[in-house]
């Protein structure tokens, strides 16, 4: 079996925020070594950051505090994150926002007195998220690419997709990653000195989602296999408000944007109801779980829209204003045939984020020497809940602390380390098993799979559907391994690398249908309606999942209150601007006792 092989000193699996950053930052930090980055798809042209319309959470504005923003990711992630990670994110995010004006070339809107423009984001108690209208994504890589052209010494590779982390022959570090290169269809091993996986999440594997289909827990399928833990895997995030324009288009799932909640959007029933006010008294600001929540409950109910959904209204903010404010969320609706400004849009929950991945320490280090991780990834920053606005800091923060990371580590522990071959010649043997056996519809699987994340390990889950779920997935997977495709061309096989897709899929799946099933409570966006209670807060545990020889374990791992507990708060009765005093006095818990 031909295996192409090259070196580099630093691998990039990703070109989303965290990887381009992390490149520019390795690049700069040692113009020496060789900065190779990798991309499923084409630079600047596929990943999630491109997609972000909201923005960037950022405490910068006069009234607001890193301790503040902190607290809000704290009680928001529903005290499940690991606080030394969350910490690192809002206290870095300044820094960051200040490198991506004045060094990246980002413009984003400003006062009229020339500051940040923060505007309203749900779940937060202040209107800091920075933003470029509502394409905030697409101005981050545009400028961020124009950077990484730049430096002639970042190698870039497009379409390779990675199959696999090679350990060394000792089976004491990362010695690379096989990959597939999609044009030619040959399998190549980068052999490199540190490696980032940075491929993002993508939990496309429910009926309705907002990432692009390319996107398949690759590189959360890959650490698995490596017998990596995994945590928090239960937590996927449904955006309330993804397009809802039918069965016959890609659009459907798609999202519109927190703003336009933050901005004083409402939800309607199918009959014209305003309904939020019935699930929580912060109407459509609540936390995205929430809504989610709430309009799957109309939903069931059979209150709904044509297709299945709730309504979105923003014509009572005036249309002229709308239009000018969510310039690209107004195009994207009149292209599937709605009026977002001056009518009414369906929407439906969407799959959105995963808060689950691999774990790390705040400088993004993994337990496997060589390996390390940033951006969707990566996961306790979040907990059981990400604040919209908090998923760009996160990637663009930790990218860049790799960035710096890498090149020291490699200059503690020296040069390459020759793989482990018979694990390489067995991933490439895995990669190559549809080749030649009897060609089934991997599409019918895939859709199979998305019905059956929807229904049963979706917004609203219990004992029973999770069983079900399990039971399903075990089907789909076997019916998967004897599916085969043509054997032959290689090179541009799309059917492969949607088989490939699909098994990366089922794999992630499953992890997330037991952790759904390990946590008997509800906290953020896992709920359980035969546990609706969160449970015990200052015993919080979170979930975590690691693959060995005789299956996947799963464990709960108490929660570690580095900075602050349930009861307590960072602030001072008058938050403020400059470093709130850590008084710790006690909150009510009234709001985090609410399913």
């Amino acid at each position: 079996m031909a295996i192409e092989r090259i070196e580099t000193d630093i691998l990039i699996l990703g070109s989303g925020g965290a990887g381009l950053f992390a490149a520019l930052h390795a690049h700069d930090r040692d113009p020496s070594l060789t900065v190779t980055l990798a991309t499923k798809g084409l630079l600047g042209k596929c990943g999630c950051t491109r997609m972000v319309q909201g923005g960037y959470n950022v405490s910068l504005h006069a009234g607001d505090s890193v301790e503040r923003h902190f607290m809000d990711t704290i009680q928001g992630g529903k005290w499940l994150p690991d606080q030394e990670l969350a910490w690192t994110l809002v206290s870095t995010a300044p820094e960051r926002v200040r490198e991506l004006e004045n060094e990246v070339g980002c413009f984003f809107d400003r006062n009229s007195d020339g500051s940040l423009h923060g505007k309203a984001f749900a779940g937060q108690t202040f209107d800091r998220t920075v933003h470029k209208g509502d394409l905030t994504g697409i101005e981050i890589i545009n400028r961020l690419m124009e950077q990484v052209w730049k430096r002639r010494g970042i190698r870039k590779i497009e379409e390779h997709r990675a199959l696999a982390l090679i350990p060394d022959a000792r089976g004491e570090a990362l010695s690379g990653v096989l990959m597939a290169d999609i044009r030619s269809g040959a399998l190549r091993f980068v052999q490199a000195r540190a490696v980032l996986m940075a491929t993002g999440g993508g939990p496309t594997m429910y009926r309705y989602h907002t990432p692009s289909g390319d996107k398949s827990m690759d590189g959360l399928a890959m650490a698995l296999r490596a017998g990596l833990p995994l945590r928090d895997m239960e937590m996927v995030q449904f955006h309330p408000t993804g397009l809802l324009a039918g069965p016959d288009t890609r659009m459907t799932g798609t999202v519109l944007e927190e703003g336009l909640r933050g901005a004083g959007g409402h939800l309607l029933d199918g009959d014209g109801r305003r309904f939020m006010a019935d699930y929580d008294p912060a109407l459509e600001r609540a936390t995205r779980d929430v809504v989610s929540r709430a309009i799957y409950a109309e939903m069931k109910a059979g209150r709904t829209t044509p297709n299945g959904g709730v309504y979105i209204r923003m014509s009572q903010l005036g249309p002229d204003n709308v239009r000018r404010q969510f310039k690209g969320m107004v195009e994207r609706c009149r292209d599937c045939g709605f009026d977002l400004a001056g009518g009414l849009v369906e929407v439906v929950p969407t799959a959105h984020y995963f808060m689950g991945g691999l774990v790390c320490r705040p400088d993004t280090a993994t337990e496997l020497p060589g390996l390390f991780v940033a951006g969707e990834d990566a996961s306790g920053m979040h907990g059981a809940n990400r604040l919209g606005g908090n998923g760009v800091a996160n990637s663009t923060v930790f990218g860049g602390i790799a960035g710096d990371v890498m090149p020291g580590w490699i200059a503690e522990h020296g040069g390459q380390r020759p793989p482990d071959e018979a694990r390489l010649a067995a991933e490439a043997a895995r990669s190559l098993h549809p080749f030649g056996r009897k060609p089934g519809d991997v599409n019918a699987l895939r859709e199979r799979l998305m019905d059956l994340m929807w229904d049963e390990v979706g917004v609203v889950r219990d004992a029973a559907g999770l069983a079900r779920g399990l039971a399903g997935l075990d089907a789909i997977e076997a019916e998967l391994l004897e599916t085969g495709i043509p054997a032959g061309e290689r090179a541009f096989n799309l059917t492969w690398h949607d088989w490939l897709n699909l098994r990366s899929l089922v794999e992630t799946s499953r992890v997330i249908a037991l952790a759904a099933e390990r946590r008997r409570n509800s906290r953020g966006a896992h709920y359980r309606s035969d546990f609706p209670e969160p449970g015990d807060l200052d015993a919080s545990t979170f979930t975590l999942v690691r693959q060995g020889p005789s299956g996947l374990a799963i464990t709960d791992e108490p929660v570690r209150f580095t900075r602050v507990r349930p009861g307590e708060t960072l602030l001072d009765a008058a938050p403020g601007p400059g470093p709130a005093r850590d008084a710790r006095r006690p909150v009510s818990l009234a709001s985090e006792r609410r399913p």
